[in-house]
């Protein structure tokens, strides 16, 4: 199998050593994400696009590996658009337009089409007349369809290199952007949910190395589900690169705050110390800015005024890539990149609240609430800070929620918890020998607790993320008869 790919627009019109060191950069990303243990793999750059050809090993599904492909190239960030390419031998009209018609009629029913030939090489025929020819096959073929060279429904792109005939199968979205790392280097500060997640993938996209920072202020459950979603944007959009977690405890922070400050600036001071602290993370992970997921005017910190106050507690460049979006494009976008359900788990979790939070801190009377405080705490809990990889985080969960045989009892039975939604379930339904409850995620918590505890509980996902991370925030509530079922 074979897939071309498109290298990002904004790519493309740089100058040419630009180009191609981003064109390199992109190829060993993918080297790494497609990387294969059941087929081989190889990418090639050839300037205008990056080809992939894949081989699958002898018993190994050939719709596995092209699926894995497929969503490889989806998500690495670079790639305008790419398509599977299927290939022929150069021959007559006759048998390229039936293989053509094979692969598009049933695209094509009541809708224009456009069939572009592109041609390398000496043929007795030109480019035109291969497009007249199937471009008639194809309307004799089909139903309600018509050709319309401009601003067509569809478009057939095939190429003839020699004697080979490329034909283009249909375009698949990529993500556009950079590259990673093209650009340098982000700290994002991670609370897990909606906006931060999202800001976090912008960079990502946009060709960053984007580390994430986490200040725990909802103690051990927070963590664990705020590590398992920086995993699942690391995995799925940035794996091509090691990545690190720090988690900085700042319940000492905040006691210091509450005890000190003023109730109306409190929600100012505690992001200014946030800042100064992930500054140091910054320094030490080498990265040139702080990324953040505050919108403007979202709640009384994120107003002009007060993210005007709070950015003077840095020097360190702070980049808020949502700042103008509204609530609900930030969920939406959580929905495509699938940390929705995951940022939708996770209950919000105050460090500090006002009861009349002030939407214009005066700077004056934030740094005389600040002089109050002991500034060597930051120091201490930065220091502190437990610095993880990423690999370490799938180990540590993996540890933690896979079935050891000596774990449960002889006799105790065996239940499946399927926590998928019902239209993932109705698409795909579990088969399997084992009972199996049907318990969305978001109800996971609240229903456990009704469950027999002497039956153990598998929980089931499609990526097994939210398995993962579900299980942990109940190991973590004290129930012990859960972990994670692995379809074989």
């Amino acid at each position: 199998m074979k897939f071309v790919a498109r290298l990002h627009a904004e790519i493309t019109i740089k100058s040419r050593t630009v180009r191609k060191r981003h064109g390199k950069v992109l190829t060993n990303n993918l080297r790494k994400v497609l990387a294969r243990d059941d087929a081989d793999v190889y990418v090639k750059w050839l300037w205008d696009r990056i080809e992939v050809t894949a081989t699958a090993h002898a018993g190994a599904s050939s719709t596995d590996v092209r699926r894995t492909i497929s969503e490889g190239l989806a998500c690495t960030p670079g790639i305008s658009w790419f398509a599977e390419v299927e290939e022929r031998e150069l021959s007559d009209f006759d048998s390229i337009a039936t293989w053509v018609g094979a692969h598009w009629i049933e695209q094509l029913h009541g809708k224009s089409f456009a069939v572009r030939v592109k041609r390398k090489g000496h043929h007795d025929f030109n480019s035109q007349q291969l497009e007249r020819y199937l471009g008639g096959y194809l309307l004799k073929q089909t139903q309600g369809s018509r050709v319309q060279l401009k601003d067509a429904d569809v478009e057939i792109p095939i190429q003839i290199t020699d004697n080979i005939v490329h034909l283009v199968g249909k375009r698949q979205q990529g993500l556009g952007g950079f590259p990673i790392p093209t650009q340098e280097t982000v700290v994002s500060l991670m609370s897990g949910g909606f906006d931060s997640s999202v800001a976090s993938f912008e960079f990502i996209r946009r060709g960053a190395r984007t580390h994430f920072c986490f200040f725990n202020l909802g103690g051990d459950a927070h963590e664990v589900a705020v590590r398992q979603i920086s995993h699942y944007l690391w995995q799925r959009y940035s794996s091509s690169h090691p990545i690190k977690f720090v988690s900085i405890d700042f319940a000492p922070v905040v006691e210091d705050i509450l005890t000190h400050c003023d109730n109306g600036l409190m929600g100012v001071v505690l992001k200014r110390q946030m800042l100064r602290a992930a500054e140091r993370v910054a320094r030490y992970l080498k990265a040139q800015a702080l990324v953040t997921g505050e919108a403007i005017g979202q709640v009384s910190s994120q107003t002009l005024s007060n993210l005007r106050v709070i950015d003077a507690a840095t020097d360190a460049v702070v980049l808020r890539p949502l700042i103008t979006r509204d609530k609900q494009e930030i969920v939406d976008i959580a929905k495509q990149i699938g940390t929705e359900p995951l940022a939708k788990s996770i209950p919000e979790y105050c460090g500090v609240i006002s009861v009349k939070p002030t939407v214009r801190a005066p700077v004056d009377d934030v740094h005389a609430e600040e002089a109050k405080l002991d500034m060597s705490l930051l120091k201490r809990v930065v220091d502190d800070a437990q610095v993880l990889s990423m690999a370490d985080i799938a180990a540590q969960a993996a540890e933690k929620t896979e079935l050891q045989p000596s774990a449960v009892e002889e006799g105790t039975e065996r239940v499946i918890i399927d926590i998928r939604n019902q239209d993932e379930i109705d698409e795909q339904p579990l088969s399997v020998d084992l009972q199996v409850k049907e318990i969305p995620f978001f109800k996971l918590q609240s229903e456990f607790v009704k469950l027999d505890a002497s039956t153990h509980y598998l929980l089931y996902c499609s990526q097994g993320v939210m398995s993962k991370m579900q299980a942990l925030l109940l190991q973590e509530s004290g129930h012990t008869n859960v972990s994670v079922y692995k379809p074989e």
